[in-house]
């Protein structure tokens, strides 16, 4: 298994080029090298300001746009929704698979599935307007967005000066190895 990303674009401002995605998951592996997260799948999406608005609103209760968001599948705080899924129990076997079959589809399906890390949703008008504000390029700023939010996904918050000081130099180090510079 390995670090996977799922895409998905749902703006118009700016076009999301094959060799962009190309740097994502260069970026999504280098980052979980740094980390030593080897498995599991991030949900990319790239929104305009007024969905990524109405998200912060719903999901933060903070009532404007915001550069990017993430939602970590792993949390497990006081105030998480905890998902319940039914007992094993409840389900019957209808048909038991020929020997060796099992284990192969055992297998093909470790391969397939990926354990969710958490989503991420970036704006693309946002990203375009920071870039311009920094000087640098768009992609470039996607991809700090991108990485800022897979800190976030893994546990990681820049609330106090230490914690900021210290995500944002990961974030630095990721995007330079990358070749993402300012």
């Amino acid at each position: 298994m390995s670090l996977k990303l799922e895409w998905s674009n749902e703006q118009d401002v700016f076009e999301i080029e094959p060799a962009f995605i190309a740097k994502l998951e260069e970026l999504l592996r280098i980052a979980g090298q740094e980390e030593g997260v080897t498995d599991g799948e991030v949900a990319l999406t790239f929104v305009d300001d007024e969905r990524i608005h109405e998200l912060n609103r719903d999901y933060r209760g903070i009532d404007r746009p915001t550069d990017v968001l993430s939602f970590a599948m792993r949390e497990s705080g006081e105030d998480e929704i905890r998902i319940v899924f039914g007992d094993e129990d409840e389900y019957e076997v209808v048909e038991e698979p020929l020997e060796g079959e099992a284990e192969a589809e055992e297998e093909a399906d470790e391969d397939d599935f990926a354990e969710p890390l958490g989503d991420i949703i970036i704006s693309v008008p946002r990203a375009i307007a920071q870039s311009e504000e920094y000087g640098h390029s768009v992609q470039r700023e996607l991809g700090f967005l991108f990485v800022h939010g897979f800190l976030h996904l893994l546990g990681y918050d820049h609330d106090g000066e230490d914690q900021e000081k210290a995500m944002f130099g990961k974030q630095e180090a990721i995007l330079q190895k990358a070749g993402l510079t300012r």
